[in-house]
């Protein structure tokens, strides 16, 4: 959550980030206010605890009637103390239920508007010419099912619409890329992780999520359980309540896990095929870091997101992703989208998001100051990134940008020592 202290201190920013977003602007108003009431609340409070004190003085000195009727007055301020506490208890709640609902203050420099409102960074590679290659693309969906990779029929019958089995060469490709981005991963300083795909209530909130009204968030009632979209979510959490010890280099996590998401908001679109489906795996990155080092090492996961694309011979666009368009805890995001030639459009395979404190601010996740004589300070928030290196749908790109005429499938040369050596995925 963001930092009311800075917003009181500066709150044309906050309200210019909220218009950049679309957001409620007078949000940052109504925290001004709440923070007024709770400071005016906690003073009335306090002030009446020492009268209280000073009372209970009094009334030990005290002997016959005075000490009945100060005791009496002492029964009255206790009461008028236990309903200030009250109201400044009332008080601070109220405070930190906006602050929870007020979005990442985005960077300088993010354009603003919606999702069609980003701007292009770069454009990486040919798109393939089909004519000049004389036949036209099959999808992914029809290539998967000629080489035996993907089966949404039996999916569907064993879970229902928008699942899939990967099989055969299907399965394989999806384990290598996985495992070629773990090694470039690893190569980066990353420690490897399988995590867990349900969390409680307290860290999915914390990761920014609203669990009251995020209807892409799948929920175990009976078990107040949460599966993630993302293992970012569960990372995040690691350390919660922690002070962390994170001198020059940054605490890099990759976590591999199965990701789950309603998609109760794509009712109708990409229907068919992997690319909208309700599971698939992903290897995120995360990644705790200082506040000064943060927008660096927000270029270097893009850098490493780039450098996979390369590996798998896509083309594709790097994009500025609008204010509007950014999750609430992402102060910038970068996607990478790759070419999808039957729908002579990028998609969005990969992304990666600066979430600055405001992700450790709602977990507690603090770094460890060092004073100039090497000693242990104080604490402060740390700042949290996270990127993915790999998903389920990156097989939509690879299949269609490689597909041969006979519907067979090229696979790139980074890849090929991931699967035995094998360089064709042939039709069956």
């Amino acid at each position: 959550m963001i930092d009311v202290k800075h917003l009181i201190e500066n709150p044309d920013l906050y309200t210019a980030s909220q218009r950049a977003r679309g957001a409620d602007e007078s949000l940052v108003e109504q925290i001004v206010s709440a923070d007024v009431e709770r400071r005016a609340s906690i003073t009335s409070f306090e002030e009446l605890r020492a009268q209280q004190k000073a009372f209970g003085k009094k009334v030990a000195a005290a002997q016959g009637e005075e000490k009945q009727r100060l005791l009496a007055e002492v029964k009255d301020l206790a009461a008028s103390v236990k309903t200030t506490e009250a109201a400044a208890e009332e008080a601070k709640q109220r405070l930190e239920s906006l602050q929870r609902r007020f979005p990442n203050l985005i960077e300088d420099g993010v354009p603003a508007g919606g999702e069609d409102d980003f701007t292009t960074v770069k454009t990486v590679g040919t798109i393939r010419d089909f004519s000049a290659d004389g036949f036209t693309p099959r999808d992914h969906l029809e290539i998967g099912e000629l080489i035996g990779a993907i089966d949404m029929e039996r999916g569907a019958k064993v879970s229902g619409s928008r699942f899939y089995f990967l099989k055969g060469v299907g399965a394989r490709l999806e384990l290598a890329l996985m495992q070629m981005g773990l090694d470039l991963a690893l190569q980066n300083g990353f420690t490897p992780m399988m995590t867990p795909t349900l969390v409680r209530p307290e860290t999915m909130q914390g990761t920014g999520f609203d669990v009251e009204h995020d209807d892409e968030i799948y929920k175990l009632e009976r078990d107040d359980l949460y599966l993630v979209g993302t293992s970012e979510v569960a990372i995040a959490g690691y350390h919660a309540d922690e002070i962390l010890e994170l001198g020059e280099e940054p605490v890099r996590y990759a976590g591999w896990s199965t990701c789950y998401r309603r998609e109760a908001g794509s009712a109708g679109k990409d229907t068919r095929g992997i690319i909208r489906v309700h599971q698939f795996n992903k290897l995120e990155m995360f990644v705790y870091t200082t506040v000064e080092q943060a927008a660096e090492e927000h270029a270097r996961l893009l850098d490493w997101e780039e450098q996979m694309l390369a590996q798998v011979e896509l083309p594709y666009r790097v994009i500025d992703t609008a204010a509007g368009d950014l999750g609430m805890s992402a102060a910038r995001k970068f996607d990478c989208e790759a070419w999808v030639p039957t729908q002579e459009t990028y998609r969005e395979l990969t992304s990666t998001s600066n979430c600055t404190t405001f992700q450790a601010r709602r977990l507690n996740i603090r770094e460890r100051l060092v004073t100039e004589d090497g000693s242990k300070g104080g604490t402060r928030m740390a700042a949290t990134l996270n990127g993915t290196l790999a998903t389920t749908r990156w097989l939509v790109a690879i299949l269609e940008n490689h597909q041969n005429p006979d519907g067979s499938v090229n696979v790139p040369a980074a890849l090929q020592p991931y699967l035995g050596g094998l360089e064709v995925l042939p039709v069956l």
